[in-house]
């Protein structure tokens, strides 16, 4: 079996949208699906929702089922596709123990508004508070972490439902919705007919944007001697691209990027200084506390981003352009909020903005840059050890692949090195789990993104320890034959916790040294090709085989056991006050100068 590619071009979502009359709620629930354009459903069957599985068989020409082979694994799936194409991800599991293996994925996405349908079974209505066999309270549990939820318990409420968890799904800051669907109401028959939601009440998901709020923005700007952008994944989600660099075009403002936003600037821009955060690099987080004017651009000023708040940018008026208005002064005081999706306020803001050069601001960013590049770039890139660097296996990467990769991490130290080192020429080039910071994210995502785009080169990034939390998806890859690359980056320890016991816990290196299974022979029990590379002389030809390799791939890289990711702002620390190397070090230096 391998993937299915539907071909819709002559089969829109208003044709499934026609009344069907007498179907079961299952029936009407994957009609639902067909009417919002759904073609990929991730998932994992049992009891409650059997039914619906059961109307599946009727509907396989339409609509794809992926069977995973955990509900963690469907629902980082959905996401992996959501955030690869920009549709709404769809995932379904049974109740009990199925619904409650979604809610990591849900959580994952609630942090990185990841747009997801979520569907759940649940035990029969008169049974409801019984506690029956594998009934739990999936509504009360996934409500912190969902949008919307909504527990069905007839039949008839099916379409409106679905219609209105999709448009809530999908519209404003995006996010998952969850459905629980009670087994009578799949059952119980109705008289389909389907009406897309574009409206609620009291819902306002898009701000209009204000013409005061643009023009003092504008006047900020305009006046700016030191401008600063900052843009995250707003950008993308709003697909902004292009909008952001028409200003920046005209404004010719440097900028920098969250690690959600990665991508969507290319890496060659010319205004583009680089990664913002703990381990971003050392200018764009310098220049926070240096710029008097900072331009927010789709991004929530997450604590990654700030540290310390107290310190942060305290020299800066600050502008914020934002869809979601709890985010505006949630955590940095905006002296000017302009409200609405970035795709729509930003070309209004570059009618207002001047014409501008700013060459010698943007030249301080060459001189801090130029700093990182001695100390810790040039090393990370031409390690004097005999060990490979996790960032030269991403260097060698972006080589092979012409920088065009989409690329998928994990959690971890890989995850730092993929980011900072990764090259991108288009935008939703980067998938990974950044509020949360779920382990096991990688596998699963790699799958959805890569049935979400068949067309492109999907490579997973992955530790030795993310690997193991969702191995099982090797069965999926296998079933679908799915032309998917997965480098494990090994260095036997659960690395990025070791780095911080090293650096804050004297060296206790409690629970995070890791004797690990033969992962090419458990690649290879699963039907997929594999090597392994340990010399750096054996690193381009093992990449290389890899990403032409026609068909899934593993190639496990041992690297460095003690290697750590730097720079690194410590935790109650200043954006100013980057760590370039470890304190010893530092000290070390100190004294030699």
């Amino acid at each position: 079996m391998g993937i299915t590619v539907h071909d819709k071009s002559s089969q829109l979502p208003e044709d499934y949208q026609k009344p069907v009359p007498q179907v079961t709620g299952a029936e009407a629930l994957l009609h639902s699906l067909l009417a919002e354009g759904v073609d990929t459903v991730f998932g994992y069957p049992g009891g409650a929702i059997m039914p619906t599985y059961d109307a599946m068989t009727a509907f396989e020409e339409d609509l794809q089922h992926v069977l995973v082979r955990h509900e963690q694994g469907a629902v980082h799936a959905a996401q992996g596709y959501a955030r690869a194409n920009g549709e709404v991800g769809v995932c379904i599991a049974t109740s009990g123990p199925g619904a409650t293996n979604l809610i990591t994925g849900i959580a994952d996405a609630y942090l990185d508004s990841t747009p997801l349908v979520c569907i759940t079974g649940q035990v029969f209505a008169h049974l409801l508070g019984s506690d029956a066999f594998q009934e739990i309270d999936i509504v009360d549990i996934s409500m912190p972490v969902t949008k919307w939820n909504f527990k069905i318990t007839h039949a008839e409420e099916i379409p409106s439902i679905m219609a209105k968890a999709f448009f809530i799904a999908r519209s404003g800051r995006p996010g998952p919705v969850l459905i629980d669907i009670t087994k009578n109401a799949q059952i119980e028959t109705l008289d389909f007919s389907y009406h897309p939601c574009t409206q609620l009440p009291s819902y306002r998901p898009e701000p209009s944007p204000d013409q005061m709020a643009l023009q003092q923005a504008a006047s900020l700007i305009n006046n700016a001697k030191r401008p600063y952008v900052l843009f995250g994944q707003g950008v993308v989600l709003g697909n902004a691209e292009a909008e952001l660099q028409q200003f920046l075009k005209k404004t010719e403002i440097p900028a920098a990027s969250t690690i959600l936003g990665l991508s969507a600037l290319p890496s060659e821009h010319p205004q583009y200084m680089g990664m913002l955060g703990m381990h971003g690099n050392y200018a764009c987080n310098k220049q926070t506390n240096n710029c008097d004017v900072l331009i927010a651009i789709g991004m929530r000023f997450d604590d990654r981003v700030t540290s310390n708040l107290d310190y942060y940018a305290k020299q800066a008026r600050v502008v914020h352009l934002e869809i979601d208005p709890s985010e505006v002064n949630k955590n940095v005081r905006a002296d000017v909020a302009v409200l609405g999706n970035v795709k729509h306020t930003l070309p209004l803001l570059t009618r207002l903005a001047d014409k501008k050069t700013h060459t010698d601001w943007a030249a301080s960013f060459a001189e801090l840059h130029a700093i990182e590049q001695k100390q810790i770039i040039d090393s990370d890139l031409s390690p004097q050890t005999d060990a490979l660097n996790m960032a030269e296996v991403i260097a060698c990467l972006n080589a092979v692949t012409g920088d065009d990769a989409l690329m998928i991490t994990d959690v971890g130290q890989h995850q730092m090195a993929a980011c900072r080192y990764s090259r991108f020429k288009q935008s939703r080039s980067l998938i990974t789990s950044g509020g949360l910071g779920t382990m096991g994210f990688c596998l699963p995502a790699a799958i959805g993104a890569k049935l979400a785009c068949p067309e492109r080169m999907v490579v997973g990034i992955v530790g030795d320890g993310g690997i193991q939390m969702t191995i099982q998806e090797f069965g999926t890859i296998m079933q679908l034959q799915l032309d998917i690359k997965i480098i494990i980056l090994n260095n036997q320890f659960l690395g990025m916790v070791r780095q911080w016991q090293e650096l804050y816990f004297d060296k206790r290196y409690a629970s995070t040294e890791m004797q690990n299974p033969d992962f090419p022979a458990i690649a290879n029990s699963y039907g997929i090709a594999s090597s392994r590379c340990s010399r750096r002389d054996q690193l381009e030809t093992a990449v290389t085989d890899a990403i032409k390799h026609s068909g899934p791939y593993v190639l496990e890289v041992f690297v460095g056991q003690q290697d750590n990711v730097f720079p690194i702002i410590t935790p109650g620390a200043s954006v100013t006050e980057m760590c370039l190397q470890t304190p010893a070090k530092e000290e070390e230096d100190s004294h030699e100068n």
